[in-house]
C-alpha cells in the first residue's frame, strides 16, 4: 500500500494514501471527537465536531470525511478548532433536553463528555423557540426521545445499512428536522424488529431500552417467589466492560456472585438450553434429511433475526427450525421439569434471564412460550446486559472485587459447544458435532469447524457427513440475511443447513450490550475481542458436545423422554405467524 507523507501538530507522519484525516490521526495517536460517525456506515460529516484546520486552507474541514494529501500539515487542537467545537456543541445543546441526572446514559453519553472537555456549561447560549416531541415508548424493547436527539444519524444508518430494516428516518426539514417513522407511526406499528442496534449506536439517551429492573427488585422481595436467573452465553465476557474492565474478559465466576448477592434463589447458565437446543435442533435437521422435510432447515434462537424473517420473508417461515430460543426452553424446563423436581407451583417461579439482546423482551411475550399452562410465561423478564449492570451498581457491590464463584446445580450444567452460541457460526458449529456423530454413528474426533469462525457477516462451508454432504451457511447480521436468502431464493446458492443470527457479529455484538463510543467502535474489533474469549472458555471446557451434557441426559430420562419426542415438541418447540410489513 502507497503511503504519503503528513505532519499532525507538527509531528511528521507516513500514513496509508486515501486515508481520511480522522484515520491518519489515529495512526499519530490522535483522537479527534466525532458525535455522528461511525466507520464505514455514517461517514456524512454532520455534527461538525471533527473540524480540524490544514496548514494553508481558509476554512475548517470535517476530518471524518476528508482526504489527506502529500505534504498536509494539520492542526487538531489549535485555539481555531476548540473554539469551532465549542461552539458547535453550544449549537447542539441549544435544543436539546438537559436532564442529564434522570438520564440513562449520564455518565456515558458522548455528548456529555464532549461538553465536559471543551467547557461547555448548561446555559443555554442560543435560547429560542424549541420544538417539544412526545416520547414513543410505544415499542416492547425500547423507547425514542427526539427531544435528547443530535441528528446525528447513526441510528438511521445502522438501522438501514447493517440491518436492512429501515423503519426509522429523518422527517421534516429545517429546524422540524427529526427522527421518526414513515408518516409518523409509532414504532410499535411499523416493522421494527426490536434488534437494539440504533440503541448501541447511539452518542446520547435518545433511544434506549426499556428498563425492567423493578419488576425484578420487586420479585426479588416478594416471598412468596422463587426467582431464579439464566444468563446467556455472551453475557460473561461482555459484562465485565460496564465495570471498566478489559474488552473480551471473561467473567463468568464474578457474575455468577453478584447475581447471588442480589438475592436470587438459584443462578444458573441458559447454555444448558442452548445444549437442549442443539439435541431438539439437530434432530429436526436429521429427521428432515432422512425424511424429506423442508431445506434448507434455518436456526431459530435469535429473536430479532424470526422477526425479521416474519416481517419480510414469510415464505421461508417452514424452513425455520420449530425450536424455541435457549432462553425460551430455559424458562420452559425450569417451569415443567424443575418445578416438579424441587416441587414449588409454576406460577410462583420467577424466571429472569440476562440477555445480550432487546428482542428477548419481546419475545418473553410471543404466543406459545407458555409450557406450563395458559398466563404462565416461560420466561416473566428479560434484562440486557447494561440493566443487570445497573443492578449491580444499584446494589453498592464492587463488582471487580467480588470472589468467583460457580453455577447452582441441577441447571448450571452446561458444555463448551454450548458457549460458542453468543459468536456467529457459533450455532452451527455446535450443532454440526451432534449432528455429525449421529448421522455416522461414530465419535467425532476433531470438534473445531473452523470453517463458521470468525467474525465476517457471511461465511459458507461443505461437509462429508458418512455418505451425505451437508451444504452450510451463516450469516449475522439482517444485511447479510436478506443476501443469503436472496441467493436461495433465486437458486443461486444451495444450502442444507443456515445459522443466522439478527445481530452483526452474533449475540456479542447484540443490542442490548455494553455501550461502546464511537470511538471504539470505529477503530476496534469489538466482536472479535468478545468471540475469542467464548472460543477459549470452549477450548478449555471437558465436555465440548451438547448431546453429552449430563443433567440434559436426566432431562431426557426423566421427564421428555427422547429428542423430538411428543413431549419435548409440546415444551421446548413453538410455531411462527407471518406479519405486516407496513
Amino acid at each position: 500500500m502507497e503511503n504519503i507523507n503528513i505532519k499532525i501538530n507538527g509531528m511528521p507522519l507516513s500514513v496509508p494514501k486515501g486515508s481520511t484525516i480522522l484515520e491518519a490521526a489515529r495512526y499519530a495517536g490522535v483522537e479527534i471527537p466525532t458525535l455522528c460517525y461511525l466507520k464505514g456506515i455514517n461517514e456524512i460529516g454532520a455534527c461538525r465536531i471533527c473540524m480540524v484546520e490544514v496548514v494553508g486552507m481558509k476554512n475548517l474541514v470535517a476530518a471524518c470525511v476528508y482526504p489527506v494529501a502529500e505534504g498536509m500539515e494539520i492542526l487538531t487542537n489549535s485555539p481555531r478548532v476548540f473554539k469551532a467545537r465549542k461552539h458547535n456543541l453550544e449549537l447542539i445543546l441549544s435544543t436539546h433536553e438537559k436532564k442529564c441526572l434522570s438520564c440513562v446514559r449520564d455518565g456515558n453519553c458522548e455528548l456529555q463528555k464532549l461538553c465536559h472537555d471543551f467547557k461547555v456549561s448548561d446555559e443555554n447560549y442560543y435560547a429560542g423557540e424549541n420544538i417539544r416531541y412526545e416520547v414513543d415508548d410505544s415499542a416492547v424493547h425500547m423507547f425514542r426521545n427526539d427531544n435528547k436527539c443530535i441528528l446525528c444519524r447513526r441510528c438511521v444508518a445502522a438501522c438501514q445499512k447493517w440491518q436492512s430494516v429501515a423503519v426509522i428516518g429523518a422527517n421534516g426539514r429545517g429546524f422540524n428536522t427529526h427522527i421518526g417513522c414513515a408518516f409518523e407511526q409509532n414504532l410499535s406499528d411499523v416493522a421494527c424488529v426490536s434488534c437494539g442496534q440504533c440503541i448501541v449506536v447511539c452518542p446520547t439517551g435518545a433511544i434506549a431500552e426499556k428498563d425492567n429492573t423493578e419488576e425484578v427488585w420487586a420479585a426479588l422481595n416478594d416471598p412468596t417467589k422463587h426467582v431464579i436467573v439464566q444468563t446467556a452465553p455472551s453475557i460473561r465476557v461482555t459484562l465485565g466492560e460496564a465495570f471498566g474492565m478489559k474488552i473480551g474478559t471473561n467473567v463468568e465466576g464474578k457474575m455468577v456472585a453478584a447475581l447471588r448477592r442480589l438475592g436470587f434463589d438459584a443462578v444458573y447458565d441458559t447454555d444448558l438450553a442452548a445444549d437442549l437446543t442443539i439435541v431438539e435442533e439437530a434432530t429436526e435437521f436429521v429427521d428432515r434429511v432422512k425424511n424429506g422435510g423442508v431445506l434448507p432447515m434455518i436456526t431459530s434462537c435469535s429473536p430479532g433475526w424470526i422477526k425479521f424473517c416474519e416481517h419480510y420473508y414469510p415464505e421461508f417461515l417452514p424452513n425455520l427450525s420449530t425450536c424455541k430460543s435457549p432462553q425460551q426452553m430455559f424458562g420452559a424446563i425450569a417451569k415443567t421439569w424443575y418445578a416438579q423436581k424441587v416441587g414449588i407451583d409454576p406460577k410462583d417461579i420467577f424466571v429472569v434471564g440476562i440477555m445480550p439482546c432487546t428482542a428477548k423482551k419481546f419475545e418473553t411475550r410471543r404466543p406459545d412460550e407458555n409450557a406450563a399452562g395458559e398466563g404462565i410465561f416461560d420466561v416473566d423478564v428479560a434484562l440486557t446486559t447494561r440493566e443487570l449492570a445497573r443492578m449491580i451498581e444499584r446494589a453498592g457491590l464492587y463488582f471487580r472485587d467480588l470472589p468467583e464463584e460457580e453455577f447452582d446445580a441441577p441447571l448450571g450444567t452446561s458444555t463448551g459447544a454450548a458457549t460458542i452460541f453468543g459468536a456467529t457460526g457459533g450455532v452451527m458449529e455446535a450443532a454440526l458435532r451432534t449432528a455429525t456423530e449421529w448421522i455416522t454413528g461414530e465419535e467425532l474426533k476433531q470438534l473445531d469447524f473452523t470453517e463458521v469462525r470468525g467474525i465476517e457477516g457471511i461465511k459458507e462451508a461443505s461437509y462429508q457427513v458418512g455418505g451425505l454432504q451437508v451444504r452450510v451457511a451463516v450469516a449475522s447480521g439482517l444485511k447479510n440475511a436478506k443476501t443469503v436468502l436472496e441467493r436461495v431464493k433465486s437458486g443461486e446458492a444451495q444450502y442444507d443447513f443456515i445459522e443466522i443470527m439478527g445481530c452483526p457479529g452474533g449475540c456479542i455484538n447484540g443490542g442490548g450490550q455494553p455501550i461502546q463510543s464511537a470511538t471504539v467502535r470505529n477503530f476496534v474489533d469489538l466482536k472479535a475481542k468478545r468471540a475469542r474469549a467464548l472460543y477459549e472458555d470452549d477450548r478449555k471446557d471437558v465436555l465440548r458436545k451438547s448431546h453429552e451434557n449430563p443433567v440434559l441426559k436426566e432431562i431426557y430420562k426423566e421427564f421428555l423422554g427422547e429428542p423430538g419426542s411428543h413431549k419435548a415438541h409440546e415444551i421446548l418447540h413453538t410455531h411462527y405467524v407471518k406479519r405486516d410489513r407496513f
